[in-house]
């Protein structure tokens, strides 16, 4: 009888199996790569609200959900702490059970939180920016921020040139309120899920990234101009889109490397959304889209870091951008995109991750489930350099077919 291998061993063996198909080398099998989304609150029997407001009940879900289907690597819902997005207010976020169901994932409410004709404001002085007009914008509690001076000013005294009486009346008391109640909050909700991480690591299963970041057009698109006002900004004030884009990128950089050199993680997720095809011409992709995007790549790799990109959406037509960066140093997620003219284009110079269905293992029958897993290892997973996944996260997923789908994979996907 085989030795029961420790938690320790299996965390190196997942690990190198990653690691080897991020470098294009040909690994023990096919890798597994799970974004269970909401899933747990499915499977251990709790809610999506939970993930905001009960993180040691969410993550007992989720440790048995990764326990019970062992992935090799996987990650979890994207949330934030539900008590501080309610001390500040939050206008980005419909949170589940707070307006929305609390069996749901959270909703994202896009707006044009910074007007067309601020520009010039942001370029000025983006830090300036985000603090008197994006927050109070995006946070109710932050109304009295607007009041403040530029930064600027502030170089000799925080107060000077404000009315006195400013600082006593009940919005700026209740802005500095709902920003020392997040703290607060904040304090706690880590002392809490810091050890979750560490807890699964030392059970044997890596998590998939450290930090993240985003393309600079995408956190102007998704956070500030919202997606209407971008694509207008694209024929209307093009210069000024391009400028910001590029303001932007150091500060993703420095975001991203902080953030794993804490974690000591070196993978680092990019979701893109509006780089896609039916987003933009490839003219504007190359325009608009790509200079600041494969800059934000090649910084993190600089860095000893490995990008993690979702192409969300068809990257069909900009595969070939893709063979512009270093070889077997990325990690790149794919959803619509015809994975198959992927593996001809790209699959000798970048890993490639995902593609499976959502809607299979949802629907599907078994025999469904494991022609396409078959055909994705013998196609794409041939001579190594792919990761299994599915397209998206799964939150609606049919647990019985994932597991069928996550088995058949560990018992075809062996290199030989």
């Amino acid at each position: 009888m085989a030795e029961k291998k420790t938690a320790a061993a299996l965390y190196q063996e997942r690990l190198k199996r990653i690691e080897d198909a991020i470098q294009l080398k040909v690994p023990d099998r096919v890798p597994i790569f799970v974004n269970f989304g909401y899933l747990p609150a499915k499977y251990a029997g709790v809610t999506c609200e939970d993930a905001f407001f009960d993180p040691v009940k969410w993550h007992e879900a989720s440790k048995k959900t990764v326990l019970d289907f062992q992935p090799d690597m996987y990650t979890m819902a994207a949330t934030s702490p539900g008590p501080i997005l309610e001390a500040l207010g939050s206008r980005q976020i419909l949170i589940p059970g707070r307006g929305i169901s609390p069996h749901h994932s959270h909703q994202f409410v896009e707006g044009e939180y910074m007007k067309a004709d601020e520009y010039d404001d942001f370029l000025s002085d983006p830090g300036d920016y985000f603090l008197r007009v994006y927050s109070p914008r995006v946070y109710r509690k932050l109304g009295a921020l607007a009041e403040l001076n530029p930064l600027h000013r502030m170089y000799w005294s925080f107060a000077e040139g404000l009315p006195p009486e400013m600082f006593t009346t009940p919005e700026f008391a209740e802005a500095i309120e709902a920003i020392a109640n997040a703290g607060r909050e904040l304090i706690k909700w880590q002392a809490i899920t810091a050890p979750f991480g560490q807890e699964m690591e030392a059970l044997g299963f890596p998590p998939a990234t450290g930090s993240h970041a985003m393309a600079p057009f995408d956190l102007i698109t998704d956070n500030l101009r919202g997606m209407r006002g971008s694509m207008l900004d694209m024929y209307r004030q093009p210069d000024k889109l391009v400028a910001s884009c590029a303001r932007i990128l150091p500060w993703a950089v420095e975001r991203a490397v902080a953030a794993s050199r804490a974690t000591g993680n070196p993978r680092v997720f990019i979701p893109l959304h509006r780089g896609a095809e039916g987003f933009m011409s490839l003219k504007q992709f190359e325009k608009f889209y790509w200079p600041t995007f494969k800059g934000l790549l090649l910084a993190l790799i600089d860095h000893g870091l490995t990008p993690c990109p979702f192409f969300e959406g068809d990257y069909t037509s900009r595969l070939e951008y893709l063979l512009e960066l270093p070889e077997g140093k990325i990690m790149g997620h794919f959803d619509t995109t015809d994975i198959f003219k992927a593996k001809e284009i790209i699959g000798k110079h970048m890993c490639i991750r995902g593609n499976f269905p959502v809607s299979l293992l949802q629907t599907g029958t078994v025999r469904e489930v494991k022609e396409y897993t078959k055909k994705l290892i013998d196609v794409v997973g041939k001579d190594g350099g792919y990761i299994m996944a599915a397209r998206g996260s799964l939150d609606e997923a049919n647990p019985e077919l994932v597991k069928v789908w996550m088995d058949f994979t560990r018992e075809y996907g062996i290199y030989r």
